[in-house]
């Protein structure tokens, strides 16, 4: 009986992919904390507004194509399929039926961590997935976590896309922030947005 696979869901708009959530997905690897890291690009967040968000369709693309050649990450467009908005606990259900010999747990920021308890279905995600919290500046990662709750040992990175999408706009430099291989992509595509 081969072992069962453990892929860790990091979940978002990716409005756009960043070079910051591809440093944590390999610091997710190499802390040998899962076997993959899917990268689920979510067509609407429940809990976040809809302004200045990129067709899902060329967030994924954009996210393929940074991904390309990164060992054990990958973009996943899973969630499209499912009815909106996309709640975790519907994709983790989903992703359970599909793939029954793989274990899922979650990578959320310690920004989503302070209102999780918004999110749909806390108790069963908690008692079902392993979550981990990844640090973001602002929120520190000090308060004691509830059993199935880890903090990860990543670097606190300065990136977001918040901030690629304000350079953008405002005619700055985004070399560094996003790989190369998306940097026209990502001009070309959020100047218009």
């Amino acid at each position: 009986m081969s072992p069962r696979r453990h892929i860790m869901l990091f979940g978002g708009s990716f409005n756009p992919i960043h070079c910051g959530h591809i440093a944590l997905a390999r610091q997710v690897l190499r802390e040998n904390l899962a076997d993959e890291v899917w990268l689920m690009v979510s067509p609407q967040n429940p809990l976040k507004p809809q302004d200045g968000l990129l067709d899902e369709r060329l967030r994924y693309e954009i996210a393929c194509k940074a991904l390309q050649g990164e060992s054990g990450i990958i973009a996943s467009d899973f969630e499209f399929a499912l009815p909106r908005p996309s709640y975790t606990w519907n994709t983790l259900c989903a992703l359970g039926h599909t793939w029954p010999d793989s274990d899922f747990s979650l990578l959320i920021g310690a920004d989503n961590w302070t209102h999780f308890d918004r999110w749909a279905h806390t108790e069963r995600i908690l008692s079902h997935h392993r979550l981990y919290v990844y640090p973001r500046p602002g929120y520190p990662l000090d308060a004691p976590l509830p059993p199935g709750v880890s903090y990860i040992d990543a670097p606190l990175l300065p990136y977001s896309s918040t901030e690629v999408r304000r350079r953008i706009h405002s005619g700055l430099d985004i070399r560094h922030w996003v790989p190369d291989s998306i940097l026209q992509d990502v001009i070309t595509h959020y100047r218009r947005a």
